[in-house]
């Protein structure tokens, strides 16, 4: 595991100067208000006023320090050094007191010992986990009795489409994985920036639904909510989306999910 996440470490590190510049995330609109939340996330967690959120996968803190906008007391955790450094900066900045942790989510039980009232994660962070099993019961052993869970998420179903040669969406990848990781190399970022970084590869995971259910059900967290969502947080299959308000659809009226959400409660006891 120490290669797939010191490979996936550099990588980050050196995609946060491209990320901190680029459009795709909007630091400097943030640092004059705007909220890097979406509303899927703000309409399912309406009420964080005074609550402890621990925030996984944070990057460099954008989501984390909005929620602390809207009142929560936030701990942002990311494997990334680098962005944790940036998000560090930029709760300074914006005259916050949110706290950040630099620890992939396996190791953090050694560098944190804390409860909260809500564990967040979202957009992007589940191909980065190769034990969903272990990544549930750190979840179960951070939230408090009666605290919640939320996730939201592109949809596993995504993975399995590309954009062929005709233009067209059409199965590509098997929707089933052995539980092996992707070896994958791109020098540019999701965000369409044309900068490129050195540390072009990357180790992903693919999960099924019934992964991410079954992980979460024997963690011992009971299930509340679940919503899939034909849109995505961004122009997945360049060409065939377009883009209304905050979210890209598929054009053509192409109906599969595209987004998920789930939220999970841990019991008063057990």
């Amino acid at each position: 595991m120490k290669q797939y996440i010191d490979t996936n470490r550099a990588r980050w590190n050196e995609l946060v100067s491209i990320h901190s510049q680029s459009d795709f995330y909007g630091v400097k609109d943030f640092l004059m208000g705007r909220s890097t939340l979406k509303s899927i996330e703000r309409q399912e967690l309406p009420n964080v006023q005074g609550k402890r959120l621990l925030h996984l996968q944070c990057h460099f803190g954008l989501d984390s320090l909005s929620w602390a906008r809207r009142g929560a007391k936030v701990t942002g955790v990311d494997l990334s050094d680098k962005a944790i450094e940036l998000a560090k900066e930029l709760n300074t900045q914006a005259g916050m007191d949110a706290q950040f942790v630099c620890s992939d989510i396996f190791s953090l039980p050694t560098v944190l010992d804390d409860e909260f009232d809500i564990v967040f994660t979202s957009y992007g962070v589940l191909c980065w986990l190769e034990n969903l099993n272990e990544w549930a019961k750190i979840i179960y052993r951070y939230l408090k009795p009666g605290g919640t869970f939320y996730i939201v998420e592109e949809h596993p179903l995504t993975n399995v489409f590309d954009v062929a040669e005709d233009g067209e969406l059409k199965q590509r990848y098997s929707y089933f994985s052995d539980g092996n990781p992707l070896y994958w190399e791109s020098k540019r970022s999701y965000t369409g920036d044309i900068q490129e970084v050195k540390n072009a590869g990357s180790y992903q995971w693919d999960h099924t639904l019934a992964d991410i259910f079954a992980s979460i059900l024997s963690s011992g967290l009971n299930v509340d909510q679940f919503h899939e969502f034909p849109y995505c947080m961004y122009n997945k299959y360049p060409g065939l989306m377009e883009k209304q308000e905050e979210y890209w659809w598929l054009k053509q009226n192409h109906q599969i999910p595209l987004l998920f959400s789930l939220k999970a409660v841990k019991p008063l006891s057990r």
